[in-house]
């Protein structure tokens, strides 16, 4: 009788990326980091502008994305930082980081569409340069900047799904810097060289005869 014995190959490693999760982990990194500087960078650039009517004529107004919100750049921090920690977590914790990730790009959308259309920052200055508290904007107009600050919230919103669908696929911290909590083996010690002064004193220190043969 003869016995046929099929290789069987050995198991993938985990911390062995796969084709997918490399191209993936490179496409959320690429996103990330992109829709983050897009976001802090819109939100120091002015997003409405109108006219306030003073005495003596009219006054051009503009209000940059910080005067109208301050939600889209907190996000975009809050979103850089879950970047970065969803390579310092595994399972649970790469799954909470990853969602974080999505609702940060989330709220960048939501509050810079919002804040396209919000006057009262301009409606502030008004009243600031009119002298009357009461006063408004005359009329009201929008830059193009929220909508940089829209498709910056929308790429940290891919990279926090890419994260969600292929998180598990993309490698974590070196395994030599986690402690599994397996005792090391101790190194055993050397017998002193006599020729070396401070191998014999470091032998002593140990309760060790330093003249005392090795045993075969």
């Amino acid at each position: 009788m003869v016995y046929v014995t099929a290789a069987v190959p050995p198991p993938r490693s985990e911390a062995a990326p796969t084709r997918s999760g490399r191209r993936s982990l490179a496409l959320a990194l690429l996103s990330g980091a992109l829709g983050a500087a897009m976001a802090l960078l819109s939100t120091r650039q002015p997003w409405s502008k109108g006219w306030a009517s003073v005495p003596g004529g009219a006054f051009r107004l503009t209000a940059d994305g910080s005067d109208v919100t301050g939600v889209p750049a907190a996000l975009a921090i809050v979103g850089l930082a879950a970047l970065v920690a969803v390579f310092a977590v595994r399972r649970t914790g790469r799954l909470a980081v990853s969602v974080l990730l999505t609702l940060s790009g989330a709220g960048i959308v939501t509050a810079a569409l919002l804040g396209a259309g919000d006057n009262s920052a301009l409606d502030e200055q008004a009243a600031k340069v009119s002298g009357d508290t009461s006063a408004t904007v005359a009329s009201f107009g929008y830059t193009a900047w929220p909508f940089a600050a829209v498709a910056g919230g929308a790429l940290i919103l891919l990279a926090g799904l890419l994260a969600l669908r292929y998180g598990n696929r993309w490698p974590g911290m070196s395994g030599r810097y986690e402690r599994d909590g397996t005792p090391r083996p101790r190194r055993a010690a050397r017998p002193a060289d006599p020729e070396r002064p401070e191998e014999m004193w470091k032998a002593l220190d140990r309760g060790e005869d330093p003249t005392r043969p090795d045993p075969a």
